[in-house]
């Protein structure tokens, strides 16, 4: 039993290490993972990239509790924004998920090959997002919380790549966008873990250990390893050569994309 969760003790650790150096989300790291873990096993082919996004939500739910503490401590969480935005990202995240059930895995896979894409072009490329203007007021700040949390439960990711640019780009000072949206990747965790659950509850080629699309073994071996090693990853941050290190990140990432892509 043991030998078989080493794998999964490896996403753990990546996902943990290189969300403190790089500033990258867990999840990232996690559903390509589980998705190359899973394929060939006991799933059936058209459920792979669910249990990966699933179970990468119900990661995501302890990784974003120590996260949002730890930012918390700091002062960095606008719970102002955050009120306004939890409710959109919540709803949107069941959305994502009930959408995510009626695709084929392979269509999962190539949109978060396609999204695997653009993070690695961003860590290349592109700067932090100037901010120029104010928080959108309702209706419209709802549509984008709604967006932002379809898009995180669809990827099954905490939504920070999505949410601290929106935050930037409004006038929200960096810390406190990076803060907030940590606090706003645990409405999108557990409001897409429990539609995952829901969606998947029942149907056949699942394996033992599964809650509908969440697969447990895997989340109580990447999750403690994921918290635990974050704090490694932001002191090797002081230490390594981040840039190149962002550079070959993004290379890989551009490999795992093009496989997903490919199939």
């Amino acid at each position: 039993m043991i030998v078989e969760l080493l794998p999964f003790l490896g996403v753990g650790i990546a996902s943990g290490v290189l969300a403190g150096l790089l500033g990258v989300g867990g999840g990232i790291i996690i559903v390509p993972g589980l998705a190359l873990l899973l394929a060939g096993g006991d799933i059936a082919p058209d459920r792979v990239m669910h249990v990966a996004v699933g179970t990468s939500l119900a990661c995501i739910v302890v990784t974003s509790i120590s996260s949002l503490y730890a930012h918390h401590r700091r002062g960095a969480v606008d719970w102002s924004i955050f009120k306004r935005l939890a409710p959109g990202i919540a709803f949107g995240a069941v959305v994502g998920a009930v959408i995510a059930a009626d695709l084929h895995s392979a269509t999962l896979a190539t949109i978060f090959g396609i999204f695997l894409l653009l993070v690695a072009l961003r860590l290349v490329f592109g700067g932090q997002p100037r901010p120029g203007r104010t928080l959108p007021r309702n209706p419209a700040l709802s549509a984008w919380a709604t967006g932002i949390g379809t898009a995180s439960a669809l990827l099954g990711i905490g939504g920070g790549t999505l949410t601290v640019p929106l935050l930037a780009w409004s006038n929200v000072t960096l810390h406190r966008a990076v803060g907030t949206s940590a606090a706003c990747g645990l409405p999108i965790a557990i409001a897409g873990t429990a539609a995952y659950i829901y969606t998947g509850w029942g149907l056949a080629g699942l394996p033992p250990g599964t809650s509908g699309h969440v697969y447990w073994p895997a989340f109580l071996a990447i999750a403690p390893l994921a918290v635990a090693t974050a704090p490694l990853g932001v002191r090797l941050a002081h230490a390594l050569p981040v840039d190149r290190l962002r550079w070959i990140f993004a290379a890989f990432l551009a490999a795992v994309a093009l496989r997903m892509l490919l199939g």
